[in-house]
C-alpha cells in the first residue's frame, strides 16, 4: 500500500470528522464543552462509548496479544462488565446528585481541598501518560507507512497529528466527542469485520471453515485456571477487570464526561450497562482477528514479529492482500486514534480548568472561555512532548504498558473514592497527598518482593494492591481527624 493511499484515507476521514465537528459545535459554550449541556440521548452515548473504550492501542495491540496470552484478555473484559454495573449502581447517582462538571469535585465535598487537588493531579498524570502511550502506537504506524518513506522525522509526525486533533476538539468539547465517537464506533466495527472477511477469503475459508479454524487454533484459549501464579490466571484477570473498569471508567473524567452528558442518572445508567456488555463482543472480534492474522502468517511462511503490535499492519499491507484491507486498517486505526486522543485532550482540559485552576468559580464566562482555550493548547503541547519521550521507552505490547501504568496511577484514585464512599470516617486532608504518593511506591516494592520471594507474577491486580495501601494510609490519618464542616 502506497503512502499516497494512506494520506488520502486520512484526509477523507479527517474531512468527515471536521464536518461532524462543525455541525455538532454550533452554538457551543463552556457548558457544551464540559458536559454537552446534558441533553444527549442515552442510546447515542451507549453506541459512542463502544468506540470511546477502544483506542489505537486496542486496534493495533489486542490482535497481537493472542500470540502470548490467547484470549485471556476476555477474562478481564468479563470483569469490566461487572465493574460497569457497579459504576451504574453506585457512582452515577452520586455524580448526578451533586451536579458535578468534574467528578473529582466529590473528593472536595467528602475530604477537603487537598484531597480534591490530589485526585485531579493523579488523573492528570494518569490520563496524560495513558493517552500518550495509546497515541504513540498510532504515530509509530503512521511513521512507518507515511512519514518515513518521505524522510519526515518522527517529531513532525507527532506535531502534525496532535495539531489535527486539537483543531476538531477546540470548540465543541464533549458534544463533539460523542458524535465523533459514534462515527468511530461504526468505522471500527466495520473495519474489523471486513478485515476478518478478506483474510478468510485470502486463505480460501468459508465462514464455517473460518470458525472451525479459529476454535481449533492454540491462540483461541479463553479461560486459564491452571496456574494461580501466572498473569493470565482467570481470577486475577477477572477481579482486576472489575476494579480496572471502576478506576479507568467510573473514576476517570475522560470516560465519565460522556456519561454525564445524558439527561439524568437513569439514562446514564442504561448507557453504562449496555455499552459495557457490547464492549465484550467488540473485543472478542479483535481477538478473532488476531487468530486469523496468525493463521495467515503461518500459512504463508512469514515469521511472526517479536513485537506483536506489528502483526496487524504486517498482514494488512502484505502484497497478497487486496488494497482495501490496508485502507480498512488505516481507517480503523485513525478512527480509534483521533477520537481517543481528542477525548483525552478534552477531559484533561476540563479537569485542569475546573479542578486545578478552579476556573468555574474564579472566572466569568468570557474569561473562562479564554482560560479553557489556553489550557487546551497547553495540554496538546504536553501530550506531544510525552509521546516523543515515550518513543524509545517500552518494548512490551502497548496494551500491557497502558494497564501497567494505570495500576500505579489510578490506584490512589480508586482508594480515595472507595474509602470515601464506604467509610464515613473523616481524614486529615493535608496528609492525603503524601499517602497517595507513597502508595504506588510501596506497591512497586510489594510487586518486586512477591516476584523474588514467591515467583508470583503480579498482573493488573497491582491496581487493587495500590488502592488497598491508599485506603490503609487514609485509615491511619483518620484517627483524630475532625469532620469537615459543610
Amino acid at each position: 500500500m502506497t503512502p499516497l493511499i494512506v494520506i488520502l484515507t486520512i484526509a477523507g476521514y479527517f474531512g468527515l470528522l471536521l464536518t461532524i465537528s462543525f455541525f455538532a459545535s454550533r452554538g457551543s459554550d463552556n457548558s457544551t464543552f464540559f458536559t454537552g449541556n446534558r441533553r444527549t440521548p442515552w442510546p447515542l452515548v451507549a453506541f459512542a462509548m463502544i468506540g470511546a473504550a477502544i483506542s489505537g492501542v486496542t486496534f493495533v495491540s489486542v490482535p497481537g496479544m493472542v500470540v502470548n496470552s490467547g484470549y485471556s484478555y476476555l477474562q478481564m473484559v468479563l470483569g469490566f462488565i461487572v465493574g460497569y454495573f457497579i459504576i451504574a449502581a453506585v457512582l452515577v447517582p452520586i455524580f448526578y446528585k451533586h451536579n458535578l462538571v468534574s467528578i473529582y469535585g466529590y473528593l472536595e465535598n467528602r475530604f477537603g481541598t487537598s484531597t480534591y487537588r490530589t485526585g485531579a493531579w493523579f488523573f492528570f498524570v494518569s490520563k496524560m501518560l495513558g493517552a500518550s502511550v495509546r497515541f504513540l502506537v498510532v504515530c509509530v504506524v503512521l511513521q512507518n507507512l507515511v512519514f518515513e518513506p518521505f524522510g519526515v522525522p518522527f517529531v513532525f509526525n507527532v506535531i502534525a497529528t496532535i495539531a489535527l486533533i486539537w483543531l476538531y476538539t477546540v470548540k465543541g468539547g464533549v458534544k463533539t466527542l460523542i458524535w465523533t465517537d459514534t462515527l468511530k464506533s461504526f468505522c471500527l466495527i466495520t473495519s474489523v469485520v471486513l478485515c476478518i472477511y478478506f483474510i478468510a477469503k485470502n486463505l480460501g475459508f468459508s465462514i464455517g471453515e473460518m470458525i472451525s479454524a479459529v476454535k481449533a487454533h492454540e491462540t483461541s484459549q479463553m479461560f486459564f485456571f491452571d496456574d494461580p501464579k501466572a498473569g493470565t490466571y482467570f481470577w486475577k484477570q477477572f477481579l482486576a477487570g472489575v476494579f480496572m473498569a471502576i478506576a479507568t471508567n467510573g473514576l476517570d473524567q475522560d470516560m465519565m464526561q460522556r456519561n454525564l452528558a445524558c439527561r439524568d442518572s437513569k439514562e446514564s445508567q442504561k448507557n453504562m450497562i449496555v455499552s459495557g456488555v457490547l464492549q465484550f463482543f467488540v473485543v472478542a472480534l479483535f481477538l478473532v482477528l488476531g487468530t486469523m492474522l496468525i493463521i495467515f502468517l503461518t500459512t504463508n511462511g512469514i515469521e511472526i514479529p517479536k513485537k506483536t503490535d506489528e502483526i496487524f499492519a504486517l498482514v494488512a499491507t502484505n502484497p497478497t492482500m487486496p488494497v482495501i484491507v490496508g485502507i480498512l486498517f488505516v481507517l480503523g486505526l485513525i478512527a480509534a486514534a483521533y477520537s481517543a486522543a481528542g477525548s483525552a485532550l478534552t477531559s484533561l482540559t476540563t479537569s485542569f480548568t475546573v479542578d486545578i485552576l478552579n476556573g468555574e468559580k474564579k472566572y466569568e464566562d468570557e474569561k473562562l472561555t479564554k482560560v479553557r482555550k489556553a489550557v487546551h493548547i497547553a495540554m496538546s503541547v504536553i501530550m506531544g512532548l510525552v509521546i516523543i519521550c515515550f518513543y524509545y521507552a517500552s518494548d512490551q505490547d502497548a496494551i500491557s504498558a497502558v494497564y501497567q501504568l494505570a495500576s500505579y496511577t489510578y490506584g490512589p484514585i480508586l482508594g480515595l473514592f472507595t474509602f470515601g464512599l464506604f467509610c464515613k470516617r473523616p481524614v486529615r486532608d493535608g496528609a492525603v497527598p503524601a499517602v497517595c504518593i507513597l502508595a504506588p511506591i510501596i506497591s512497586w516494592f510489594v510487586q518486586d518482593f512477591l516476584k523474588n520471594q514467591f515467583d508470583y507474577h503480579t498482573s493488573f491486580e497491582l491496581l487493587i494492591i495500590n488502592a488497598l495501601i491508599t485506603m490503609a494510609g487514609l485509615l491511619v490519618f483518620s484517627i483524630g481527624a475532625k469532620k469537615i464542616q459543610k
